[in-house]
């Protein structure tokens, strides 16, 4: 039976309200993101990888990124043929306009900021303002959304609105238009194309089975074609990537490794933690809904991936499913709107959203947006104030090979590449394992540790003692001299006047 939301009239504080939470979010998530960079808590993988990207595109070529690899052409590798997601290029005239590191950060925080809209609105219509502020609140604060906003920018941002204004359509019965909105999200990232799938297969079910079949072939045959043909034309080793993901796991047999999916979906044990904590920002209430079905390919890829950092909370990974969630509690709710005058669906009602509300604050400390409430988010150390002194050394338009933490700081003014090398076995390295000869001009290393979170250590991707011995090698065997260090940072400068003998000039900022 069809259910009749809650006519709600739309006063002008009414429609005020979703653009106001969007306000807020984009408020937190722009000053959390730019903050976290700014105290150089941001990384070249993944931050410098998208804005090179971005550069590129804002330059009216394709994305070659030279913190990939040097790439077919030398330019660096197409980053189309790692993942694939064109409709990154929407954002190049934002950065061809405004330069900056931060216009990535800050674009990121307004699109999953923008993601509320459609969702407040719709839980208003169907459930009333009170409501509309506990799913803002919920959305807004969730830890899918607070991995995201502190780890860099990811494609997956363009996602997140795109999938909340296509569930509200979809739940208004505009089906035509939620597919026309929900159909970019194959130019966003491969593996979202089955939760294009997905939405048709809901839509079919829901009545539209011409349109909803359709759209379930398109989602899977389009992840088919840019998995099996687009990623490995676009890639420099002709292949996918990130096919062996989801694999055979080892069972033996495609046959084996789909009958163990199941259990092996939930071992180890943070696989089912991560399942749970996905829909707990909803008290689990989201379960209700068949909207919750549309998660499915995302967690299924996740949780039967051979990487464990894709079993985890931390990374972008979850920024998709918070929408998809937070849609299915106003769905699983609607009912008991829609019973206007019945106490007793109104008080199931006010209970459901207390606990909303509950949940919302017994999470929030523990995942990134409790770094709001911590006092060494608002400070800026020394060694960061030695680590922009070192930076400004370096000229605009030179190349540089700088750590991990550091790369970000100096992509939008030079071509960066990661120090010592990113490993790629075979391609970057010899034959004893050695990284390449360095060609860029300066080399800046950081050997202080940075906050560990979401990175295993602070010195990715190689242990310290290794990147000190290849600062060591940098120096004896390929004509770098030290130009300056301060705080566990060196600075050094390529010359023509051979190895290093140790007479070079060198500074000391304190």
């Amino acid at each position: 039976m069809e259910v009749v939301p809650v006519q709600v009239a739309a006063r002008p504080a009414h429609r005020a309200l979703p653009w106001a939470w969007c306000a807020a979010l984009f408020l937190l998530y722009g000053t959390l993101a730019t903050r976290r960079h700014h105290l150089l808590r941001t990384t070249g993988y993944d931050l410098g990888i998208f804005e090179q990207a971005l550069k590129a595109y804002a330059r009216l070529g394709p994305p070659y990124v030279p913190l990939k690899g040097a790439g077919a052409t030398g330019e660096g590798v197409n980053l189309l043929g790692d993942h694939f997601h064109p409709l990154l290029a929407v954002l190049a005239p934002l950065y061809r306009l405004l330069p900056y590191t931060e216009t990535l950060l800050l674009a990121q925080a307004a699109l999953l900021a923008l993601a509320v809209v459609p969702l407040a609105r719709w839980a208003r219509r169907a459930l009333g303002a009170p409501a509309a502020h506990v799913v803002a609140l919920g959305y807004g604060v969730s830890w899918g959304i607070a991995s995201a906003v502190t780890f860099d920018f990811h494609e997956v941002a363009l996602a997140v609105p795109l999938l909340a204004l296509a569930l509200e359509a979809a739940a208004r019965g505009r089906h035509r238009t939620a597919v026309a909105l929900a159909a970019p999200l194959l130019l966003v990232k491969e593996d979202l194309g089955l939760t294009l799938a997905a939405l048709g297969g809901y839509l079919a079910w829901r009545g539209s089975r011409v349109l909803g079949l359709a759209t379930a072939a398109a989602g899977l045959l389009g992840t088919l074609l840019i998995t099996r043909v687009l990623l490995p034309a676009l890639s420099s080793d002709g292949t996918y990537a990130y096919g062996e993901y989801v694999a055979e796991g080892g069972r033996g047999s495609l046959l084996a490794t789909v009958a163990a999916a199941p259990l092996d979906m939930l071992r180890p044990e943070v696989k089912a933690v991560t399942l749970v904590l996905v829909f707990a920002p909803t008290a689990l209430l989201a379960l209700r809904s068949p909207l919750a079905l549309l998660a499915v390919p995302t967690l299924g890829w996740r949780l039967l991936s051979q990487h464990s950092y894709h079993w985890e909370t931390a990374f972008h990974y979850s920024a998709v499913l918070m929408p998809i969630v937070f849609a299915a509690l106003i769905d699983a709710l609607a009912p008991y709107g829609a019973r206007p005058g019945d106490r007793l669906a109104a008080r199931h009602l006010r209970a459901s959203l207390a606990t909303v509300v509950a949940v919302t604050l017994v999470l929030l400390p523990s995942f990134p947006f409790g770094l709001v409430l911590r006092k060494d988010t608002w400070r800026t150390p020394d060694h960061v104030r030695a680590a922009r002194a070192l930076l400004a050394r370096i000229p605009d338009g030179a190349t540089v090979a700088a750590s991990n933490r550091l790369v970000p700081q100096l992509t939008s003014r030079c071509t960066a590449v990661l120090f010592p090398t990113y490993p790629l076995p075979g391609k970057l390295y010899g034959t004893d394992g050695t990284p390449p000869p360095p060609t860029s001009e300066w080399i800046v290393h950081d050997s202080r540790p940075h906050e560990a979170w979401p990175l295993p250590d602070g010195h990715w991707p190689y242990p310290l003692d290794r990147q000190e011995a290849e600062l060591k090698r940098a120096q004896r065997a390929y004509g770098y001299r030290v130009v300056a260090r301060a705080d566990g940072i060196t600075l050094l400068h390529r010359t023509e006047a051979g190895p290093d003998t140790g007479t070079g000039a060198e500074t000391s900022i304190r």
